[in-house]
């Protein structure tokens, strides 16, 4: 098969054969239909938006938890197995193609240890979500304040679950118009739309785009952002004292301080200061409310920040990775490779490490720090190289726990490759880890090493003689450095 006659397909507008400018248009985010991409539905994006369509979405949010805390302090936290599943538990919403699964679509959700949570925290402490006079409204991001067991992967869930007829909605109207009948297809949906009156909720159905079988979804780019959510715990526990600083109950204030100095060792370390903050917070669950106040007065540069975010996911996730796949598609054979063996693996390697040291706007990305985690890294380098040239054997099998890619096209031939980020601080312990699972000339395993400054690749070189490791065919070291 001829290059000429390959189509090579990483996103929703290459699946669907949709002009790009008709989805920018549209307002949705063009999804990678290979892998999840790091972005997630940002409910403060809805709660301060101008929109009131996104107004509405979070008021009928509030509306069901509202019932849920109702029935939990109704019934005092006793849940027959099946009111615990028709209630409070939920599937991830794969079908959107976003979120932080490491291969695939495929998360956990929302099961039975969320439910748990979170009906301890309305036991335990009812007026975690009730209004008040603080903040200018609820929010569900609160939730997931204070509960170990809740983090941004909950309030992802929960959001897309329950604005889940919206981008039903959203999707269908952008499929009708613009892609063709053959790739749609009608599927009915479970969790649609809650029946407050039967307490249940219903199924609906709707016309969709069809990919293996499963629809897939699309969600408007103005309410997606990156990272963390614009009320999260990471910035509660860090801006804690500035936090304390504005609150302008003088008793409140004076408890936070004195309790967290109470508690604080002598000579503290960060971690101690974090466990002493959160123990404060979960003392005084009051602060919150002063928390959310200020992410509310600032609402305007939560917009800010994920636009911001959005145009770098898309730098990275769509136009570096487009660029690159098309030197490797135009300039290599690294398509029409395969990689079931070592030397086939090897050889694509090679051709991957060619673009990369070669390509001025790879460097560009790392020099303006675009690329700024390892995971980032991982994931673009995922996406190369999983593309889906017409004539690729996808019988991907992948190893969650130690490898970040384990391709296998028989249970005799399988090829491990991991990628890693030289300023990985554990970069010596992850690769003396994978010596002592895997053996030093483990030969169906490559590990690929990017370094992007001449301080990380003296620390590479350095690494790999106290582990007496050589450069060659189980390790490769690219080289990233800016010119």
């Amino acid at each position: 098969m001829t290059q000429s006659n390959i189509k090579l397909k990483i996103y929703f507008t290459d699946f669907f054969n949709v002009d790009k400018s008709e989805l920018e248009n549209y307002g949705a985010f063009n999804i990678s239909l290979i892998n999840d991409l790091p972005l997630f539905v940002d409910p403060f994006l809805l709660f301060n938006s101008e929109n009131s369509q996104y107004k509405s979405l979070h008021e009928s949010m509030i509306k069901y938890i509202g019932f849920l805390k109702y029935k939990i302090l109704a019934k005092e936290g006793k849940f027959s197995n099946n009111e615990i599943k028709a209630w409070f538990m939920f599937n991830e919403v794969q079908q959107n193609w976003l979120g932080y699964s490491c291969v695939g679509n495929r998360g956990r959700g929302l099961n039975r240890a969320f439910a748990n949570t979170l009906i301890d925290s309305f036991i335990n402490n009812s007026s975690d979500f009730k209004e008040n006079d603080i903040t200018q409204g609820l929010h569900p991001e609160k939730l997931c304040l204070i509960k170990d067991g809740t983090g941004k992967d909950s309030v992802s869930d929960l959001t897309v679950n329950l604005i889940k007829k919206f981008l039903l909605e959203y999707t269908q109207t952008f499929a009708e118009k613009y892609i063709s009948e053959d790739k749609l297809k009608e599927f009915t949906v479970e969790k649609v739309e809650f029946n407050y009156d039967t307490e249940t909720w219903q199924a609906k159905k709707y016309i969709l785009p069809k990919f293996e079988e499963e629809y897939v979804l699309l969600t408007p780019k103005n309410i997606l952002t990156k990272d963390e959510s614009w009320i999260n715990k990471k910035e509660m526990i860090g801006d804690f004292s500035n936090i304390c600083s504005s609150i302008s109950n003088v008793e409140l204030r004076a408890k936070l301080e004195k309790y967290v100095n109470d508690i604080l060792p002598e000579n503290y370390n960060a971690q101690e200061w974090g466990k002493a903050v959160k123990q404060t917070i979960e003392k005084f669950p009051e602060f919150i409310d002063y928390f959310i106040k200020m992410k509310e007065i600032d609402g305007k540069e939560a917009h800010i920040r994920s636009d911001l975010k959005i145009r770098e996911t898309q730098e990275i996730f769509i136009g570096l990775v487009s660029n690159l796949v098309e030197a490797l598609y135009h300039y290599t054979n690294f398509y029409q490779q395969s990689y079931d063996t070592l030397k086939d693996t090897y050889q694509r390697i090679i051709f991957l490490k060619d673009i990369i040291e070669n390509k001025d706007e790879f460097k560009l990305s790392y020099q303006n720090k675009l690329i700024k985690k390892e995971s980032d890294l991982q994931l673009l380098l995922r996406l190369i190289w999983f593309v889906r040239p017409s004539y690729v054997d996808n019988d991907i099998k992948i190893d969650l726990n130690t490898l970040d890619y384990e391709n296998s096209r028989s249970s005799k031939g399988k090829m491990l490759v991991e990628f890693k980020l030289a300023n990985n601080k554990k970069l010596k312990q992850s690769l003396k880890n994978q010596i002592k699972k895997y053996g030093k000339e483990n030969l169906k395993s490559i590990k690929v090493i990017i370094y992007s400054s001449f301080p990380e690749y003296d620390k590479v070189k350095r690494i790999l003689r106290e582990l007496n490791l050589k450069v060659g065919k189980n390790i490769v070291l690219i080289n990233a450095i800016p010119e």
